[in-house]
């Protein structure tokens, strides 16, 4: 069934794909055909995930990685390509959301977020770039935020990560265009995540939490039709940016 998708015949590296947005994405590609590299720390989450790609008649392999050390990242894409042979599609989407206030932060979150969301990207793509172009095509999707757009009195560390993978994406696809490469930045506003349960400014956690219970949020699934949408859309077409939030979102 896998085999006859819009994607049949090429390869998506996923990282964070151990839940939420990852693991939905993960899902929905290989529906359409792609065999799917499945990379988070979490090795008992991406052999679930695996097992049930397989079951559906997909191809998943695992790597178990940090994108946030360069060398680990880097061996994510070479285990892509020694596996399948090629990169087609490369999914940054490993991210924390570790928000508070400036003053008297933590300055170990900010460090934490620039690693894995902005520097964990970069490696990713650093590594995968290369084989793209050797290709002759390829799709880097960069998962951001609304955050990456504007600012709140305790987004800012996050969203200057997120605006960095706003300015490193378009500075990319300018110089890849040529090369068949397309890059896509999605900017999800609130989703049904674990991202919150990893906030360390309780006073933050617990007013963020209230506010978003109050709303209907988006699902990891919506936003995995996003990156879907940009995918599988004609070679001529670079769906540069896509912003999704809840409609009762502000």
């Amino acid at each position: 069934m896998t085999q006859q998708g819009r994607l049949s015949g090429q390869v998506a590296i996923v990282t964070g794909a151990s839940s939420g947005i990852g693991e939905a994405t993960a899902l929905a590609l290989s529906a359409e055909g792609a065999g799917v590299v499945l990379v988070a720390r979490r090795e008992e989450r991406l052999r679930e995930l695996q097992s049930r790609i397989e079951a559906q008649g997909g191809r998943a392999e695992i790597v178990v990685a940090d994108v946030a050390d360069e060398s680990q990242a880097r061996l994510a894409v070479e285990r892509a390509v020694g596996a399948f042979g090629r990169v087609d599609i490369l999914v940054n989407n490993a991210g924390l959301m570790l928000l508070g206030p400036v003053t008297n932060a933590d300055t170990t979150d900010w460090r934490r977020m620039i690693d894995v969301n902005l520097l964990g990207l970069m490696y990713a793509t650093h590594a995968a770039v290369p084989h793209m172009k050797t290709q002759g095509n390829g799709h880097v999707v960069n998962i951001s935020s609304v955050s990456g757009r504007g600012a709140s009195p305790t987004s800012a560390g996050y969203s200057a990560t997120k605006w960095g993978v706003g300015g490193f994406s378009e500075g990319l696809r300018q110089e890849v265009r040529l090369h068949g490469i397309r890059v896509t930045v999605i900017e999800p506003g609130v989703v049904a995540t674990e991202l919150t349960n990893h906030i360390t400014h309780q006073e933050t956690k617990t007013t963020y939490e209230g506010r978003i219970s109050q709303m209907t949020t988006l699902e990891s699934e919506d936003i995995a039709a996003a990156v879907l949408y940009a995918v599988t859309q004609p070679k001529r077409v670079n769906v540069n940016e896509i912003l999704i939030r809840p409609l009762d979102q502000g």
